[in-house]
């Protein structure tokens, strides 16, 4: 596959996975989560470089998704405590992610570790760093990772997709009928968390924040059906993954930038456009039955 090809095919695996555990966030009303698990990640990376003084292996996978999983505890212990969730998250977040800061400024030195290319990120470099795969052959890391991680949303949510239905929308519901409310809300967190911390280190905090909020937004604005807002939200997140590469050839620009700019324009189109909840819609709504 061209140089090419490895960047949309790696962004477009980003907007996938994104896009569906996205649907979740904007439907638990959480959706702030996304942003304190993509920044509050940081502190688990430094803190597996302090453990092993390794910048790349298994372990900073493994310390990022448990810095993410405390997140999610933490917020929930304190929103169980009486604090709002959306206080919960912004203390959570501002704090964890400050302590990775001074980690890194203060720990850390002059090891090529810094929170500007954690924020951001770099796609351009990911068909660079690759890995050998048996009938495969050459492969580039990131790539490989976000389709395993593909491959694990997808089974976790069809598996469990009645559960996630009815924990989404009505959990007294759900633990009325026996269903483990809170496991499957630390389940969900998990799966949050894994695909967060395996699509910034290849695009950046700023667009996985982007990708998982953005597109299910905007399929929000077009469904009221869980089944098809999960379909729209992922190819909402491809779409904007290619439209927003070839967005900054055009205008020779940061490629992770421009994919998260896309997610915007197709947020706006669909706030103004969709037949259902969009902008036109509701002003025609009242000449159409004035007519009648």
């Amino acid at each position: 596959m061209s140089y090419e090809g490895w960047i949309l095919l790696t962004a477009s695996l980003v907007g996938l996975s994104c896009g569906i555990m996205g649907t979740f966030l904007i439907l638990r009303r959480v959706a702030m989560m996304a942003d304190a698990i993509s920044h509050t990640v940081l502190l688990g990376i430094v803190t597996a470089y302090l453990i092993t003084r390794e910048l790349s292996g298994m372990h900073m996978l493994v310390g990022a998704i448990i810095a993410g999983l405390l997140t999610a505890v933490l917020v929930q212990w304190l929103h169980s405590l009486g604090v709002q969730q959306d206080a919960s998250i912004g203390v959570v977040f501002t704090t964890l992610f400050a302590v990775g800061v001074i980690l890194i400024a203060t720990k850390v030195g002059n090891v090529h570790l810094d929170v500007q290319h954690a924020l951001m990120g770099e796609i351009t470099f990911v068909p660079w760093n690759t890995i050998t795969l048996p009938l495969l052959g050459e492969v580039p890391q990131a790539t490989f990772i976000l389709f395993i991680v593909l491959v694990v949303v997808l089974i976790m949510i069809l598996a469990f997709y009645k559960e996630w239905k009815i924990t989404t929308f009505d959990a007294a519901l759900a633990a009325s009928i026996g269903i483990p409310v809170l496991f499957m809300h630390y389940l969900f967190m998990t799966l949050v968390s894994i695909t967060t911390v395996a699509s910034f280190d290849a695009v950046g905090a700023i667009m996985v924040v982007a990708m998982l909020i953005t597109p299910a937004s905007a399929a929000y604005l077009w469904t009221d059906r869980l089944s098809i807002m999960l379909v729209l939200s992922a190819l909402f997140g491809v779409l904007s993954a290619i439209s927003g590469y070839y967005i900054a050839l055009w205008i020779d620009t940061s490629i992770s930038g421009s994919m998260a700019f896309a997610t915007g324009i197709l947020f706006l189109a669909s706030f103004i456009g969709s037949p259902k909840h969009g902008l036109l819609s509701r002003y025609a709504r009242p000449f159409t039955v004035a007519k009648e």
